[in-house]
Order: C-alpha cells, then structure tokens, then sequence
C-alpha cells in the first residue's frame, strides 16, 4: 500500500449465505464466506487475493463491489460510502468498477455480436448517443488486440485467449478506475494466459487502472500483483508486498502455496519438496474454533486450537496471523519452509502456550 488516499477501502467485512433452514425459516447451516476481512487497494495498483477453492476471495471481491451485499463492515470507494449509496448513484459509480470474469465462453452471449455485447455496459450507463458508442468500441479492440472486423462477429468465431479479450474490452470501454479480476486466466492454456497477463498489465499502465486480482495460483498472483493478500477459510492470514509474501512469507498455509506453485525449471519443479497438508479444508459451515488452519497446519500448538490469532501488522506493512510465527520472527521463507515440510514444532512452544 502506497501512501496516497485508497481507491477501494473496505473495513470488517462479513458475509455469510445460509444452505438450510428449518420449517420456520430459521438459519440451520451457515456458510461464513468473509469473516472480518480489512483491505485497501491504491489508485493504480494490484491487490492479489489468493487460496485454495472455499477460501472467500471470489466472494471478498463480489462483496467489495457491491455485487453481494455484506452483512456488516464498511466499504468505501474513493469518498464515497459504497454500502450506504442510494440505487441511483450506485448505477452511476458502477461504470467505475467492473469485472473480469474467469470463464469467457459463459460470460458472452452467443447470440450477440462483439459490437453489442462490448455496447452494452455504455447502454445501461447512458454513455453518449449511438455514434459516439460506436466510436468507443473502434476505440477499445485495437487496445485489446482484436481487429476492427470482430464487432461484427459472433463469439463462436473466436479462440479461448479472444474470447478472453472481448471481456476485457467490455469491462474497460467505460473507462473504469477498479477492475476485479476473478481468475481471469483460469480457463486459458499456459501460452494463452501469458499473452493475457501481460495485455492486462499494459492496459494498466494505459489506464491508470487499479486491479483486484484473485486466483488460487500464487505464481499468477506475485507476477501480478503489488501487493498480495492470503485468505483461508475466509480470513485472511497473510499480506504485504508481493515480493514479501510470496519469498519472506510467515504463515504456514503460505508456505504449502507456495510449495505447491509450479517452478519456471521443469528439472527445478521435480526437485522441489511439496507440503501436503493434513486433510480436505474443513467446512466453512463448521470453521474449527481457534486458528482455522491449526487441523492442517504441521507446526501447531495447543494455543491454536483454542485462540484465532490476530493479523499482526510490521512496520513493513507486512501482516501475518499466526501464533507461532508472531512469536518467532526467525521463522520466514525457505526456513519455514524447511520447519513445515519436517514438522518440526517451534522451540517457543512452551513460551506461547
């Protein structure tokens, strides 16, 4: 995080969907998809959110845009109280947020033409008249990479990796200041998804445009990102600088990510030890008391299982919520590394305990 003024700030945020009621209508089983999550993203920078499937970032990033409505927290957009804005003036505000869907083959309408489904957020913001439309569509797929014939075109025609260009021309034609970029790359073949990183990263350059990135591949995520957020079971466990979090890294579960992100050195990959963490992620209905990753985490002590660690912030800006590692500054990187991949409990157990 930069010093100046946030472009997205958002404060203890919650989210919970309920899967079962009884009879009466009463909540039975509770999904706690966000639980007190804090973040800020400055003006044209990338925040990465990355852990595995059930981990909340997709739903975070939905929350943070007001796509789904928290239950409580605070979300702010530029001066901007985003959860208190009437419907009019959230419609206006939205053509400075957008999205980036992960799979480009459901996000078109096959139906349409390029030219209509890139039209279509300019129509519902109300942005100029036909020809002026027009024009900002000619506009945008030279900077996408897509020839002026393709706004006439329907998306059967095109690739995977063009597909994936029509997003992103759609999410940008408003000329948004937030992009939230929901594993944009996912669905892409390795050679593809290289190509869309980096048209994503000029584009920002182009733009001045700030990012929510989220994937569950912490490679994609450094290589991205400015700064990098963990989240696990709806909190997030871990965040700072991405050169930080992904090699100065503090907490176990960033740690096992790490391990398991494949090497640029096929030889190099096959050398490399993989933490494999001790079962499935437990239930989000049923979160364990204390830290939620002590069931899976080698190097966990009594106090895990009884007291949630805090997000403890460095004057690094560097965060991490883990008791052992709070404890034991030493414990970082490949050392940690090292501890978890051997299991070995920390020397300060019994001063933490």
């Amino acid at each position: 995080m930069t010093g100046s003024t946030p472009l997205l700030s958002a404060r203890n945020i919650h989210k919970a969907f309920t899967i079962r009621q009884s009879a009466l209508g009463r909540a039975r089983e509770v999904v706690h998809a966000v639980n007190d999550v804090s973040l800020d993203i400055a003006p044209g920078s990338t925040l990465g959110i990355v852990g595995e499937s059930g981990s909340g970032k997709s739903t975070l990033g939905r929350v943070c845009l007001r796509m789904v409505e928290a239950d409580r927290g605070q979300i702010r957009f530029g001066d901007a109280d985003l959860r208190a804005m009437p419907a009019g003036q959230l419609r206006r505000t939205r053509s400075h947020m957008t999205t980036i869907f992960q799979d480009p083959y459901s996000a078109l309408d096959p139906q349409w033409t390029v030219g209509r489904i890139i039209e279509e957020p300019l129509r519902i913001n109300g942005s100029g008249g036909r020809a002026e439309r027009h024009q900002m569509i000619a506009d945008i797929l030279p900077l996408v990479g897509l020839s002026a014939d393709a706004i006439h075109r329907v998306p059967r025609s095109f690739s995977g990796g063009q597909r994936q260009r029509i997003v992103i021309a759609r999410a940008l034609v408003t000329r948004p200041k937030l992009v939230f970029c929901d594993e944009p790359v996912s669905a892409l073949d390795v050679s593809t998804r290289a190509q869309v990183l980096g048209l994503l990263r000029e584009l920002q350059r182009e733009f001045d445009l700030a990012y929510l990135f989220v994937s569950h591949d912490l490679g994609v995520v450094e290589r991205m990102s400015d700064r990098i957020a963990v989240m696990y079971l709806g909190s997030i466990v871990e965040i700072g600088a991405a050169d930080r979090v992904a090699q100065g890294y503090r907490h176990p579960y960033t740690a096992a990510l790490v391990s398991a992100s494949p090497a640029p050195d096929p030889l190099a990959q096959r050398a490399r030890n993989r933490v494999v963490l001790n079962g499935d992620p437990p239930s989000p209905v049923d979160i364990p008391a204390g830290c939620p990753f002590h069931p899976r985490c080698a190097l966990a002590i009594a106090r895990c299982a009884t007291d949630k660690p805090e997000l403890v912030m460095g004057a690094d800006g560097h965060g991490v919520a883990c008791h052992v590692t709070n404890a034991d500054l030493a414990l970082t990187g490949d050392g940690l590394l090292d501890s978890v991949l051997a299991g070995r409990k920390p020397a300060v157990e019994r001063t933490i305990s």
